[in-house]
């Protein structure tokens, strides 16, 4: 075996947040506790969105995807991270890295797409309520979720495909809790400019380019009611403010992970653990607590539950 093979790099070490047990141990708690329950909080939103016959609907059909891809995006990186916090080496194989990279951006892509559905979708409810059940058909809504699928993982297969063969010789430090493509293209033993120039326009531009549209299509949306009807805005208001803080933390930290042109260790850390564990139990409670048909069929949905059981 020759020399050049022997420094391959064949795993990467995170480097924590601090070398201190007692902070590692609260951000495992923290962790683990936002962590199941964003699990319990998605699966809810799931089971209800199917279980229940009132909520067969082009807008709940979206949201229940929704929870979908924030159950697979957590469960991308939040268990390995998790597991990580208790370990004194913290470290992850290439191919976990690509793996882990793989679905974190196949799935946010996903999600970036279904998010600007669901503003359409709100926008035909609001502004063209008649045309409704026409436009948004259940054909028209997989074609919706199809789409959105497809373009997540093109996204995601362009830029690790330029990845998977670039050479590692060392450092293999990712300074960061998770692997992210900014970092591990820097650790590449070759010129990486064009390569870290192409990630930043495939993630950070797609990232802004999505934001935008959505605050956009959500400021017609309301000036389009108050043109129409000024005792609606109220209405509309209430309806698009839930998904208007979705968008917006969601879409916060990406653009500062490939838009801000200077990095901060500790607020990358705290925005991976953000990104990873908050965000995707953030999104049902927002759409729940606000929502009151969801809560009415969450309620029959936990009455169901508790009368089997009895009668079992």
């Amino acid at each position: 075996m020759d020399e050049a093979n022997l420094s391959v790099v064949s795993e990467f070490v995170f480097v924590g947040l601090s070398n201190s047990w007692e902070i590692q141990l609260f951000l495992f708690l923290f962790s683990s506790v936002f962590y199941v329950a964003s699990l319990m909080g998605n699966l809810l939103i799931v089971l209800t969105v199917t279980s229940d016959p009132h909520l067969q609907t082009p807008m709940y059909f979206l949201l229940a995807n929704l929870s979908i891809m924030d159950l697979i995006f957590c469960s991308s990186t939040a268990p390995k991270m998790i597991y990580d916090l208790l370990r004194k080496r913290k470290t992850i194989s290439f191919w976990g890295c690509i793996v882990q990279m793989f679905f974190t951006h196949a799935t946010g892509g996903t999600e970036m797409v279904l998010l600007i559905t669901m503003a359409f979708d709100r926008y035909i409810a609001i502004c063209k309520p008649l045309h409704y059940l026409t436009i948004m058909s259940p054909r028209r809504c997989i074609i919706f979720l199809v789409i959105s699928w497809v373009i997540g993982l093109i996204h995601s297969v362009t830029q690790l495909v330029f990845v998977v063969d670039l050479p590692f010789c060392g450092p293999n430090e990712l300074d960061s809790f998770v692997c992210d493509l900014p970092r591990f293209v820097k650790l590449a033993c070759t010129e990486t400019y064009t390569l870290e120039f192409m990630v930043t326009a495939n993630s950070g531009l797609i990232s802004v380019a999505s934001f935008l549209i959505l605050i956009i299509s959500y400021i017609f949306i309301l000036v389009t009611v108050q043109k129409k009807s000024s005792g609606g805005i109220s209405k509309a208001l209430s309806t698009l403010s839930a998904h208007v803080t979705v968008v917006v933390l969601f879409f916060g930290p990406l653009i500062f992970f490939y838009v801000w042109p200077f990095p901060t260790s500790h607020l990358d850390k705290f925005l991976a653990i953000f990104n990873s564990v908050i965000t995707p139990f953030l999104n049902p409670v927002i759409y729940t607590f606000r929502n009151k048909e969801m809560k009415v069929a969450m309620r029959r949905l936990c009455t169901q539950v508790i009368n089997y059981s009895k009668i079992s």
